[in-house]
């Protein structure tokens, strides 16, 4: 029996999370962490029956304790629950799904405690990559990528010799406005943007797919979990999304991976690594598919990937101010207070007003992020 814990376990990795859990009877849930959501939690506590639940805010902690009463599960809240929860005795895998630099503190606590971390939190790495992948290796935890497309480099790698990778080539659909210039975007709404042709995700992750946001957050986490330059990571446009990533080895030859657009695939075989299950669902058919197709990304008119490498280059907090400009610009997009290329435009003025920071610690990160969340606030007025 495999005991694992999940960060956000009522956001969408989440919940597909828990949907393998059902299908797989050799996995327990033993300790679940929500935002605000206390009627999902509920459901979730009444059929995994964690021993720990905890919930960010402290109303709807106490909200929760009286609707699951009944039942044996302790309720927490807050920094010193998800903390708590990070360390729980019997837990083996923490499953870090939560979104935003919350993520940092518990996934630093649960690498300390020695747990195998199955991270599909992007903020962690992209911020704190020089804190946690040091710490991981001298503690000697697995940091099993859960996105698709880290999941597929690190398949990809399996078995090679890290030293021979030569590039990384980094597959991206295009989001909803691919082929689209900036003169066509003026008018986006919050309904175009959270049309993503292939993936279902959060309506943050949407929107950030559909700036390319989420693709340079998916370089600068590449960075750190494999190794690698930026300059050395390619972005390919693959508006399919079979070939989930590629990896180019010195002799030229390139390893991918490739599957139906599914994101319980690298969920499961970040729980399971290194097993391979059998799992219900669609599968390529290459006869009816026909063809793929590939193209150059248009970081002219989507610039959030050119914008991501140019805070990777400047490194040190640079990257958790990129995070976190788009962070508050993508809310104040999804509330309809500014227009969508209002979104670049924020990001670019909070990352040329801040003033980097070499090697960050912790509360200097968590410094960078309020600052800039100041910054695009005053912009935003």
């Amino acid at each position: 029996m495999k005991k694992i814990g999940i960060l956000g376990s009522t956001g969408s990795i989440g919940t597909q999370t828990l949907e393998i859990v059902r299908n797989n009877k050799d996995l327990q849930v033993t300790a679940l962490a929500a935002g605000r959501n206390t009627g999902k939690m509920e459901e979730q506590i009444r059929e995994f029956q964690p021993k720990l639940a905890v919930m960010w805010g402290e109303e709807e902690a106490k909200e929760l304790r009286e609707r699951v009463s009944d039942t044996g599960t302790r309720v927490l809240s807050g920094m010193e629950g998800l903390l708590e929860l990070a360390v729980e005795t019997e837990m083996e895998v923490l499953v870090t799904a939560i979104v935003g630099m919350i993520g940092i503190r518990p996934t630093i606590a649960a690498i300390e405690a020695g747990k195998t971390i199955a991270l599909a939190n992007k903020e962690t790495l992209v911020t704190a990559g020089h804190i946690i992948m040091p710490l991981a290796a001298k503690m000697q935890v697995p940091i099993l990528p859960v996105d698709s497309e880290h999941s597929a480099i690190f398949q990809s790698m399996h078995g090679e010799n890290r030293k021979r990778v030569s590039k990384i080539l980094l597959t991206a659909s295009g989001g909803p406005f691919r082929g689209k210039k900036r003169k066509d975007l003026s008018d986006i709404t919050v309904e175009d943007a959270l049309k993503h042709p292939n993936w279902s995700m959060g309506r943050k992750i949407t929107v950030d797919s559909s700036t390319l946001v989420n693709k340079g957050l998916e370089v600068i986490e590449a960075k750190w979990l494999f190794g690698v330059e930026p300059s050395d990571i390619q972005v390919v446009v693959h508006p399919q999304s079979i070939i989930h990533s590629m990896v180019e080895y010195v002799d030229g030859g390139i390893m991918a991976q490739l599957g139906t657009p599914d994101m319980k695939l690298p969920i499961q075989y970040a729980l399971f690594y290194p097993d391979r299950r059998p799992m219900n669902g669609k599968r390529v058919d290459f006869f009816s598919l026909g063809s793929i197709t590939f193209e150059e990304p248009d970081v002219e008119t989507f610039k959030g990937l050119s914008m991501a490498y140019e805070a990777a280059a400047a490194g040190g907090s640079m990257p958790t101010v990129f995070n976190a400009a788009n962070e508050k610009a993508v809310a104040l997009f999804l509330d309809r207070k500014i227009c969508f290329l209002e979104i670049y435009d924020l990001i670019q003025g909070a990352m040329e007003h801040h003033q980097v920071i070499e090697n960050p610690s912790v509360e200097q990160i968590l410094e960078a992020e309020a600052e800039a969340y100041e910054y695009i606030m005053r912009l935003a007025q």
